[in-house]
């Protein structure tokens, strides 16, 4: 709003400033954090009374978290709303990647709002329905796809090799992109049972796709690199910087012991988020390196489910893989920290895809 504001006057004076991405990202990020540590408190008492008991705790999961009972949860509402607010300030509402990217982020949080509302009133951990879970998921990843083709086409990218390696038309990448989008906001979903265990790897994958998005919508570097050139994409640096302040914000909140958890109304929208990102930017298999802690949960659960229904025997002493560490003995704080660094590590090995092609 206050790009387009600045933009009719001319961009006068300090105005000036609003030209520039990095500037409005950077805004972008203090407003969220500013917004979601104000209202975090009131916000987290809110929540407390509402739901008196709090989210419903596996009884059979790890002993420890037993103590966590009568925690709130759909902390993932104020990371929406400290993200949209920061959003309608600082974003080109011209921009259709940004309202894609927008419409995922907020779809896939009211969806998983309807699955935490459902545990908390039937006092149970299973929620909603997969079944429509996935149905809602895939209709609003199709149309965030679709509208996001219009302007950064078809084409497929994989890292190490220069230029598109084939055009998957409208019929190829549609269901792909929307497939990405799904699955890796399912992967952050699985990811988000310790304290702080899926926040910071979000923050961490977001600072690489602000490199990413930055250097894919400026057609100098682009070309550089031989990267995919994406015009008008630099604009999802500021959305990328937007969830890093509302993130930080509310893993103030959830550090341990947490006064409120994400639930699937935030995990699952800032998975949902990043693989629209990744899909503009067209840098979807560089998601899968850059979020590969995300992809080793899902893929822990995958596998432990296809074993068990054949042979009867687990693979890991419990699923998603974080629960299996704590069944070793390392302690939530000890997984938490390990799996901070581990997606530190593949960030970086994300990133040296650009250049090394």
């Amino acid at each position: 709003m206050l790009y387009l504001i600045a933009e009719q006057l001319g961009f006068p004076h300090l105005l000036n400033l609003v030209r520039y991405i990095t500037f409005r990202a950077g805004a972008a990020a203090i407003t969220a954090l500013l917004i979601g540590l104000v209202i975090g408190p009131r916000f987290i008492g809110w929540l407390r009374v509402r739901q008196g008991k709090g989210q419903p705790i596996r009884s059979d999961g790890p002993q420890t978290h037993l103590a966590k009972r009568g925690t709130p949860t759909m902390g993932g509402l104020m990371i929406l709303a400290a993200l949209a607010l920061s959003m309608l300030i600082w974003m080109d509402l011209t921009s259709r990647f940004t309202w894609a990217v927008l419409g995922v982020t907020i779809g896939f949080g009211l969806i998983g709002f309807m699955d935490d509302y459902d545990k908390v009133k039937k006092r149970s951990h299973k929620g909603a329905s997969a079944k429509l879970r996935l149905v809602l998921e895939f209709g609003i990843a199709g149309a965030a796809s679709w509208l996001i083709v219009q302007a950064a086409g078809t084409h497929l990218y994989v890292p190490f090799y220069n230029g598109a390696v084939i055009d998957l038309t409208y019929w190829g990448y549609i269901p792909f992109a929307a497939f990405t989008i799904v699955a890796f906001g399912n992967a952050v979903n699985l990811t988000d049972g310790l304290d702080g265990l899926a926040t910071m790897p979000v923050v961490i994958a977001c600072l690489a796709f602000f490199v990413i998005a930055y250097l894919v919508g400026n057609l100098k570097f682009a070309t550089y690199l031989g990267i995919p050139h994406v015009p008008g994409a630099g604009n999802l640096t500021i959305v990328c910087a937007g969830i890093i302040g509302a993130c930080l914000a509310f893993l103030w909140f959830n550090a341990p012991p947490a006064a409120v958890f994400m639930g699937d109304t935030g995990s699952l929208a800032l998975g949902g988020a990043l693989g629209a990102i990744a899909v503009a930017t067209h840098h979807e298999i560089v998601l899968g390196i850059v979020g590969g802690l995300f992809v080793m949960e899902a893929l822990s659960v995958i596998i432990q489910v296809f074993f068990y229904k054949r042979t009867g025997k687990r693979v890991f002493k419990m699923a998603p893989i974080h629960h299996h560490f704590e069944q070793l003995g390392w302690s939530e704080p000890t997984v938490v920290i390990r799996f901070w660094i581990i997606a530190f590590i593949l960030a970086l090995a994300g990133l040296a895809t650009l250049k090394l092609r």
